[in-house]
């Protein structure tokens, strides 16, 4: 990075991973467990990042109690960058935040805004496209994104058309963005497919902190002014002021707040192995799986039984039978369910609170 402007990175860390219940829960949600690998998710985030941020550029976002976590499993970091939201409002309010924070520094720091539980099967990959946005965004007046091209029709991401004009930094092509496009059905899914120059939204952007503002006053006015406003706070080390801000500001990510409406937006295929992880049936594609593509974390039986994944680390579960189930096994709450409906199981969050039943949330 010699001789480039300072590049720092800023962790999103501050979701709730509602989709991996029962072992996700409110004081410990997706980013501070060990699913995909024996490290946290946080953990390897930050791992992967080192190689091209030294810890003092490495900044993370999230609420008070998830700080406190942060600040136990990544020591390393200093304090001062485990930033704290006033309210949990989503990316818009809290990348905002973490910008304005790294503007008042220095307003030409290339910023980089990246999940804490994304799974990089490709790190040096990663790295590589990390340094070509970094020289992008550098350069050019433009916020860079990473697409993962699509291995299948998903309905379950946002897709990214882009354009096939390539432009080239440190020998990595990049393609002028033309529209984010929610999720879609699968027959909208399959066509994306066919036309080709569609990529999943990975939710991983970069920007010059200076053209981030630029973006906001001119694209997203009303969250310009809590731009100015959570600015103004830190210069004046105004905590009250900036909860403030954070009580008013829409709760509404980056993608709606900006992005969709943005142009000079640039697009690199992020082939680096990426997952976001984002529920229980995508770690079969993750942990090892025997002969009969049965998934197993812990301790577990397969009986005549295909295509199942089995969380259970402190029992022996006994699988007989079974086809495409997914079985989770906490110290006080079970789950049993179809991997067709793993996207349910953020319902028995909403289900439990009805009930009453706190201390399983």
């Amino acid at each position: 990075m010699t001789g480039r402007p300072r590049v720092c990175a800023v962790i999103m860390a501050g979701g709730r991973g509602t989709r991996f219940w029962p072992l996700s829960r409110q004081n410990r949600p997706k980013q501070f467990l060990p699913i995909a690998t024996q490290k946290t998710m946080i953990e390897e985030t930050v791992e992967r990042l080192l190689p091209l941020f030294p810890s003092e550029t490495i900044y993370t976002i999230s609420n008070k109690t998830q700080a406190a976590a942060i600040r136990k499993l990544v020591p390393g970091l200093p304090a001062k960058n485990v930033l704290v939201e006033p309210l949990s409002k989503n990316t818009a309010a809290s990348l905002i935040l973490a910008t304005a924070r790294i503007y008042i520094q220095n307003p030409k720091a290339v910023v980089f805004a990246l999940p804490a539980d994304h799974l990089i099967a490709k790190p040096d990959v990663f790295v590589r496209k990390l340094s070509a946005a970094a020289a992008a965004a550098a350069r050019e007046e433009v916020i860079v994104t990473f697409g993962i091209p699509p291995t299948f029709p998903s309905t379950g991401f946002g897709y990214i058309h882009f354009s096939g004009r390539r432009r080239r930094f440190a020998n990595e092509d990049f393609f002028p963005v033309l529209r984010f496009k929610e999720k879609p059905d699968i027959e909208q899914a399959r066509r994306y497919l066919k036309q080709g120059r569609h990529c999943w939204n990975s939710g991983m952007f970069v920007w010059r902190a200076e053209v981030f503002a630029r973006k906001l006053e001119k694209y997203a006015p009303d969250f310009f002014a809590c731009w100015k406003r959570i600015l103004a706070g830190l210069r004046k080390n105004d905590a009250s002021g900036i909860a403030a801000v954070f009580r008013e500001i829409p709760g509404t990510s980056i993608d709606y707040a900006l992005m969709e409406r943005a142009s000079g937006v640039l697009m690199t295929e992020g082939d680096f192995g990426w997952s976001d992880v984002g529920s229980w049936v995508s770690l079969a594609d993750i942990w090892p799986r025997d002969s009969a593509q049965n998934a197993l974390r812990g301790g577990g039986l397969f009986l005549d039984s295909r295509n199942c994944l089995v969380y259970s680390p402190d029992r022996l579960t006994a699988v007989v039978g079974l086809r495409d189930v997914i079985i989770v096994d906490t110290k006080d709450a079970l789950l049993v369910c179809s991997k067709k409906a793993d996207q349910r199981v953020r319902e028995v969050i909403e289900a439990l609170k009805k009930m009453g039943r706190k201390s399983c949330l």
